[in-house]
This record gives structure tokens, sequence and C-alpha cells, in this order.
């Protein structure tokens, strides 16, 4: 129950208090124009601080709020790849000197959503997860091939993209990269995909049993009013 959480605490992660002055520093370091929050059933682009013909009161102190909870998510998704970092024996590198959160690909931010997009570019211990995660990814011999034959645009040669011949209709075999030139590459690719995809399961199960202070919750959760989770 959170009424137990200490007072300065924005959620407890196994027993252990996460400080409220970290979710305070995530705030400082993104400025409101620049936080990336379009994405992956994460929450619309940020509101702007200041009012405008079509904001109020109400709807800025909502925005706010919802701000608050995504920063916490931040500093959360943080301390739980710090401990399964230390379960799994992986040493993250130190973290750099303060940097801004702010350099995220928008790239990253529409595959991965605004939260992991940015406790990835910002958490060396979240990095150090996924890079193992994905390491972790068996790839079978036929989901690497399928990929090559459902793709075929993918591999045309550049005489073919030059000559603007169609994958799917007059192409040949020879207007084809080969198989065996490609086939590393698409399987790194498919390793990928299925590694973020057990970062985020590895998520959503870690952060389960998070308990949050009162205005800290996930912003998507619907047991407040100002949730906001949109696919």
């Amino acid at each position: 129950m959170n009424e137990h959480l200490p007072e300065d605490a924005c959620a407890v992660v196994h027993g252990e208090p996460v400080p409220r002055e970290h979710v305070e520093a995530v705030l400082a370091a993104v400025p409101v124009r620049d936080a990336p929050y379009q994405g992956r059933g994460e929450l619309r682009d940020q509101p702007p601080r200041t009012r405008s013909q079509n904001t109020t009161p109400l709807a800025e102190r909502s925005a706010e709020r919802q701000r608050r909870r995504w920063a916490t998510q931040i500093v959360v998704a943080d301390v739980l790849a710090r401990r399964a970092c230390e379960e799994r024996g992986l040493k993250p590198p130190e973290p750099p000197a303060a940097r801004p959160l702010t350099a995220v690909p928008q790239a990253d931010v529409a595959g991965l959503g605004s939260i992991v997009a940015v406790v990835l570019a910002s958490s060396p211990a979240a990095r150090t997860l996924l890079t193992q995660l994905e390491a972790d990814q068996e790839i079978p011999e036929r989901a690497t091939r399928e990929y090559y034959e459902h793709n075929r645009d993918r591999f045309l040669t550049a005489d073919a993209l030059r000559s603007g011949v169609d994958p799917f209709g007059t192409a040949t075999d020879a207007d084809f990269l080969p198989y065996e030139h490609v086939k590393a590459g698409i399987e790194g690719e498919l390793r990928q995909a299925a590694g973020r995809r057990a970062f985020f399961s590895w998520l959503d199960e870690a952060r389960a049993d998070v308990v949050y202070a009162p205005g800290h919750e996930h912003p998507g959760d619907p047991s407040h009013p100002d949730h906001e989770h949109r696919h």
C-alpha cells in the first residue's frame, strides 16, 4: 500500500525507496518542449508549459502530472535495469558525466515508445541488459530465409535498383543479392527485434510489483483520472 512509502520517495522497488529528487532531475534535464512523448503505446506529444489559446489551467495541470509520471517511469526503469544487471552478473559501464536527455532520435521514440527510448538513451544498465537480451535470442534459419523471401524488395542489386526493376513482377534471380550475402544482416535485424520484445516483456514484468507514491503512477494507469495510454 502506498501509504507506507517514505515521504520523500516517488516509488518503492523491492523494498528500496526511490527518491523523488531523481524524478526532479529528469524533469529538469528534459525541457517540456523537447520531451519525446509520441510512440509505442505511451503518451502523445507533450503539451507546452506555457498557456496558449487552446489550453486551460486544468489541462496544464493534467499535462504536468502526466509529465511527472512519465519521468518517474524513466527513473524506475533505470533502478529495475540496475537490479537486473546485478542479478545476471552484468557490469554496466560507468555512467558518463551528466548529459541532457533530449537527444533521442524520433525513430527510436516511434519504434520503442518515449519511456523505453529515453531509458535506453540515458541508462547504461538498460543498454547493457538489452545487449544481453539480444545476445540470448536464437534466430532459426527458417525465420531468416522466410524474411528474405517475403521482403524481396529490400535485396535488389544496385543495377536492378537503377533500372527500376519490379521486385514482385519482372525481376529475375539475378536482380537480387544472394541469400548467403545478406543472411548475417537479416539475422542481426531479427535478433535485435527479438531482443527488444524481450526487453519490453522484462520491463512489464519487472515493474508489476513497483509501488508508486500518489501522483507518480504509470501514465497509462487507468486508476487515476489523467491516464493517457494510446496505441
